[in-house]
């Protein structure tokens, strides 16, 4: 079995449609898919570059609890990206970005540490990739910027494993910090620490 490293987002329910919006931005001008017509369970309406379940038929998220995007997005270039680009022979884009294959996400709208915040939880599709995501601070800045320009309260960084999560991002701060560490000695300490989702 490979691996699976992703990064986990957690965001007020109301912000995900601010999510999903930013997420647009990081997909590749060239990407060659239908639009996909989505609405969120509240009822509102986008339209995003991506797939569902490798499918671009409308999705209505109304009587459901969570989505299954297919994204393709694009990266900064540093030392590890480039590495990895050489390696799987992907292309550069016009703006020094690359695309690295799909990164599939699901979005909980009940998310698993806190019923009352959401999460999108990005991982990566292959080992390689897997190790991409661990190692580059480019990949890292991605998801931790769109943690920030979507409001969202924390995002962690999970080896799927069931080992212990980095906090990457925590109520508007980068930060590098282990859950299971003298600050977050488990998860339930580390949610003490977000605020009111209402508020």
């Amino acid at each position: 079995m490979g691996l699976t490293y992703g990064y986990d987002i957690y965001v007020r329910p109301r912000n995900i449609a601010r999510a999903l919006a930013e997420l647009t931005e990081l997909a590749p001008p060239t990407r060659d898919v239908p639009p996909l017509e989505l609405t969120l369970p509240w009822g509102e309406r986008l339209v995003l570059p991506f797939t569902s379940r490798f499918k671009s038929e409308p999705v209505d998220c109304s009587g459901s609890s969570t989505l299954e995007l297919d994204t393709s997005l694009v990266f900064g270039v540093d030392d590890v990206v480039r590495e990895y680009v050489v390696a799987h022979g992907h292309g550069t884009e016009k703006d020094g970005r690359v695309q690295i294959g799909y990164v599939y996400l699901t979005i909980r709208f009940e998310s698993l540490l806190h019923p009352r915040y959401a999460s999108m939880e990005f991982w990566a599709a292959t080992s390689a990739m897997s190790r991409l995501f661990a190692r580059s601070a480019s990949v890292r800045e991605v998801f931790t910027g769109l943690t920030a320009t979507a409001g969202g309260v924390c995002c962690l960084f999970d080896t799927g494993d069931g080992g212990p999560e980095e906090v990457c991002w925590l109520n508007g701060e980068t930060t590098r910090e282990m859950v299971s560490g003298p600050r977050f000695p488990d998860l339930r300490t580390l949610v003490a620490t977000w605020p009111d989702p209402d508020e």
